[in-house]
């Protein structure tokens, strides 16, 4: 599927977070955050690779995660500064709306907690487990 065709579906009612397709497969995301885009990489690792992504915000960490997934395009209405390093030093093709030096997390009182926590490293693998754990601690 084009990337056009999945900003469509990224503009409509339907698709409440992002929109992916691989193997003329399609996937939508509802929660906020990386929940659903760890989930998948998780659960199916193999699912992303060779696809691509429509996305409203992408950071630093669903930047890891996709590089991890083996995605080939990503667009995201903002995508921050590091999100785009991450992406473009993997051979990404990205395309954005907005970019903004970070993501803010959802108070709008500082950085994103999974952009910060990725901050340091550049390993898809770490990244993953880094936030594995955020995740599990959120959970509990």
């Amino acid at each position: 599927m084009q990337m056009e065709t999945l900003k469509k579906m990224l503009d409509g009612e339907e698709v409440r977070g992002a929109v992916c397709s691989a193997d003329g497969h399609v996937r939508t995301f509802a929660r906020k955050g990386v929940i659903d885009l760890f989930s998948l990489v998780d659960s199916e690792p193999d699912f992303l690779r060779g696809g691509r992504i429509a996305d409203r915000v992408i950071g630093r960490g669903a930047a890891l995660l996709l590089v991890k997934g083996g995605v080939t395009e990503v667009f995201a209405y903002v995508m921050s500064e590091p999100a785009h390093s991450v992406l473009e030093q993997a051979g990404i093709k990205t395309s954005y709306a907005v970019m903004q030096p970070n993501i803010i997390n959802r108070t709008g009182t500082d950085i994103c907690p999974v952009e910060k926590l990725t901050s340091q490293t550049s390993d898809p693998d770490e990244a993953f487990s880094l936030i594995r754990g955020f995740l599990s601690k959120m959970k509990s």
